[in-house]
């Protein structure tokens, strides 16, 4: 049941169900804590933004909620299961979807190929009874990411921000209830960052939550329900994304330096 909530660390109210609670994050390598004591909420349905000066501990907090990084400290739930200390397939079958920095495609598969990739991981049994469920998760993958087009061409063949969208539906094809998406319109261009911008507001709207790393600030403002700002390893301000850009100290930490500046 959905309940009017508020953050007792942000001081953000939602009527939403939380899908991502991070309580007290820490992550330390040797003496540097690269995420130092996080709390965080992702209502459900929403999408969250973080941005944050190199360094900020964003890449590695989404390595943390993927499980593809064990926390120090702290503690992770999805949904309605603490997934701290789950290996990172555990975590993606507890419903977490991950991209990265870089695109990993495999260029020796279809398209169609590397997208019910997405999907197999998700499901046991002999692959005669696997079979009609990886096909039919992969073509509505492909059909909401409007690649059907490209199913059998390798990934090679197709421009960066097409691999980036293929990227994304595998991603998705497995049902995943949160979508982490690591700096998606990186090396695009400005057409290529409307389109994959205008695709993520589809998926939020479909209501799957999602968590963006992204240098493209002004992206961030038009789209996300949620700002987080990371500064060493610290959640130094979270809430409505144009309220928190005009914040003094998180315009000195970040936002003051380049509206697309390093993120």
């Amino acid at each position: 049941m959905t309940e009017l909530s508020t953050d007792a660390a942000t001081g953000v109210t939602s009527t939403r169900r939380p899908a991502v609670l991070v309580r007290g994050a820490v992550v330390a390598f040797g003496g540097v804590r690269a995420v130092d004591g996080i709390d965080l909420t992702v209502p459900g349905g929403s999408l969250c933004g973080i941005v944050g000066p190199n360094g900020s501990g964003k890449t590695t907090l989404l390595n943390a909620v993927s499980g593809v990084q064990p926390l120090t400290a702290g503690s992770i739930v999805i949904g309605a299961r603490d997934t701290t200390g789950l290996a990172a397939h555990e975590v993606a079958r507890a419903g977490v979807g991950r991209t990265f920095q870089s695109i990993k495609l495999l260029p020796t598969l279809s398209v169609r190929d590397n997208v019910a990739l997405g999907v197999d991981m998700h499901l046991t049994g002999p692959w005669r009874d696997r079979r009609s469920a990886i096909a039919a998760a992969t073509d509505e993958a492909l059909e909401r990411l409007s690649i059907t087009d490209a199913a059998e061409r390798s990934p090679e063949e197709l421009s960066y921000g097409t691999r980036r969208r293929v990227e994304i539906a595998r991603a998705i094809a497995g049902g995943p209830s949160v979508l982490l998406l690591d700096e998606p319109l990186a090396g695009m261009n400005r057409a290529e960052r409307v389109e994959i911008a205008a695709l993520i507001t589809r998926l939020r709207d479909d209501g799957l939550t999602q968590i963006l790393i992204e240098h493209d600030l002004r992206t961030l403002l038009s789209i996300c329900d949620h700002l987080a700002v990371l500064h060493h390893g610290r959640l130094i301000a979270f809430g409505e994304p144009r309220e928190i850009a005009e914040r003094r100290d998180v315009r000195d930490v970040y936002l003051g330096r380049s509206s697309d500046g390093p993120a």
